[in-house]
């Protein structure tokens, strides 16, 4: 999954902030129409323009214009008052509108809960010279929705100061939902540790492209980054460290939580990691009773992998292991903890079966399902636990029969394989940020794949979904993770959401090139592919 690899850190670039609130639920932006400019605006967004593509568009009539009269109506309950809020407070700032939040009146943007077939995630939106009406069944489906309207206005309106407009939203209707359920991101805070403001920061931009998992790697060799009272030294002299000889660092519990609440107000569900028998190394040198010779190594700052393994034989292995699912999972509202399970090299094949036995039913006992790399398929994954396929392209026939076989027999597959969606690949051999052991992944490597049908005799129903990992050996700052997951985290979301039939790389990097101004707006530092025709101005 992850290899060595030698690389000068990019120097980070001053980022602007995101400007989000918290939110969740339905709202409508209300107001008459405003009697057209003596100069003529520029022309609102297509419908169909946004990412990831909306699964119907009918464009149709006259643009909605968001003036200083209008407002945003939302139904009575909180949730979707909340996702009202968070619409106002992009909104606000940029046209300098009042925007009053209200729950009477006709026009503006609304944000209605109905009965309807939108499913969990799905939405409407509706916009004429009216008003703008997006309709959902459940809030995450308002929330959504909201995302799309974002991106039919223009992109100034991200910015924190007044801009000029004209706010128009293109006429017509989208109807939309999700192909697949999970739709990930991971974050590797481990080989370098990122604080709270950093995890939210990369959240905001999860948000924006519909991303609903938000997959935490909280150890490994270099580093334990979650507090565990029962075994406190895991995070004090454990998360001491990262990659290089950093002074690493951990979230507190009250850190933790302020994650998972952020997250969830943007609808993602923080799925936690502790990367086991393998990449252990942080916690082996925590506590030398988990090694099987008694004795701590030391810490470990490089970036090699495979070298370290609880020790199988050992109870106190399993009491260590209870405890730290027990207290992470009551920290966790999501429904997935993730055990790893990948690159345990120093761990025979029959200890890792049976360390998986023994592992797998401690995470069900605290009202967990598991999630696993893909060599939890060569154990015996328990009913209902979720691989994660991370291989490659030219991966051995064998192991993708061993996960589609296991696939067959009811394990659920989220793909993630590294030649594809790896965002700390680099994109090419002059990409100083990155490492290359999967192979260099431009953009439209990355995007140009169908999840449905990558590993073949997986059945569809086993496809749960996708996931775009970041790994963090050389990564740093939030400019380093902007650089490598922009242009190609669109992409990924726009695999696990948009049907099939409008996957098409040439219309797709058209609408990505657009999202520019966009991430210049919101202060991401992105990288400029050849591939892709972005704006000259």
């Amino acid at each position: 999954m992850r290899r060595n690899h030698s690389t000068t850190p990019r120097s980070p670039r001053i980022l602007g902030s995101l400007l989000l609130l918290a939110a969740a639920g339905v709202f409508t932006l209300g107001t008459a129409p405003a009697a057209p400019a003596a100069t003529t605006a520029a022309a609102p967004t297509p419908l169909d323009q946004v990412v990831p593509a909306p699964a119907s568009v009918k464009p149709a009539g006259t643009p909605y214009r968001i003036t200083r009269t209008s407002s945003v109506r939302v139904d009575g309950s909180a949730e979707v008052r909340r996702i009202g809020a968070y619409l106002t407070g992009i909104l606000r700032p940029s046209t300098g509108y009042p925007l009053p939040l209200t729950d009477h009146g006709t026009g503006g943007i609304s944000l209605h809960l109905a009965q309807g077939d939108y499913g969990a995630e799905g939405y409407r939106l509706h916009s004429d010279a009216g008003g703008v009406t997006i309709t959902a069944s459940a809030p995450a489906g308002l929330f959504h929705g909201v995302q799309t309207l974002r991106q039919l206005l223009p992109p100034a309106v991200e910015e924190k100061t007044v801009q000029p407009g004209p706010w128009q939203v293109a006429g017509g209707t989208v109807e939309d939902r999700p192909r697949y359920s999970y739709r990930g991101a991971m974050l590797d805070v481990s080989r370098h540790f990122f604080g709270v403001a950093q995890v939210k920061r990369y959240i905001d931009q999860l948000a924006l492209y519909k991303i609903n998992e938000l997959h935490l790697h909280l150890s490994d060799d270099q580093g334990w980054r979650i507090a565990v009272d029962s075994w406190p030294r895991l995070a004090t002299y454990g998360g001491s460290t990262e990659v290089g000889g950093g002074a690493g660092g951990s979230y507190t519990k009250a850190d933790y939580r302020e994650i998972v609440s952020y997250a969830a107000s943007r609808y993602l569900e923080v799925v936690p990691e502790i990367d086991m028998p393998g990449h252990s190394n942080a916690a082996l040198a925590s506590y030398a009773e988990l090694n099987c010779n008694g004795t701590a190594p030391p810490l470990y700052t490089g970036t090699e992998v495979g070298f370290s393994s609880l020790c199988v034989p050992k109870q106190v292995t399993y009491d260590f292991v209870d405890d730290v699912v027990r207290e992470l999972a009551a920290l966790t509202p999501g429904r997935y903890l993730h055990i790893g399970g990948d690159e345990a090299h120093s761990t025979s094949h029959a200890d890792y079966v049976t360390f998986m036995d023994r592992v797998q039913p401690i995470v069900a006992k605290y009202g967990k399902t598991v999630i696993g790399w893909h060599q939890l398929t060569g154990a015996h994954p328990a009913q209902g636990a979720l691989a994660q396929y991370w291989g490659l392209d030219r991966t051995s026939a064998a192991d993708k029969a061993q996960v589609v076989k296991a696939a067959q027999n009811g394990t659920g597959l989220i793909l993630s394989p590294a030649d594809r969606v790896y965002l700390d690949m680099k994109y090419t051999k002059d990409t100083k940020l990155g490492l290359d052991w999967a192979g260099l992944v431009e953009v439209e490597r990355s995007y140009d794949w169908n999840p449905g049908a990558y590993l073949p005799g997986a059945p569809d129903s086993a496809i749960r979904g996708v996931e775009a990992p970041l790994w963090s050996e050389t990564l740093t700052t939030s400019a380093d993770l902007d650089y490598m997951a922009f242009p190609r985290l669109p992409g990924a979301a726009e695999l696990g959401w948009s049907p099939a039939a409008t996957h098409d790389w040439d219309t797709y990097k058209v609408r990505l090139a657009a999202q520019a101004p966009r991430w210049d707006a919101l202060g991401i530092t992105y990288y400029r592919s050849p591939q892709v025709p972005w704006p000259t101005s």
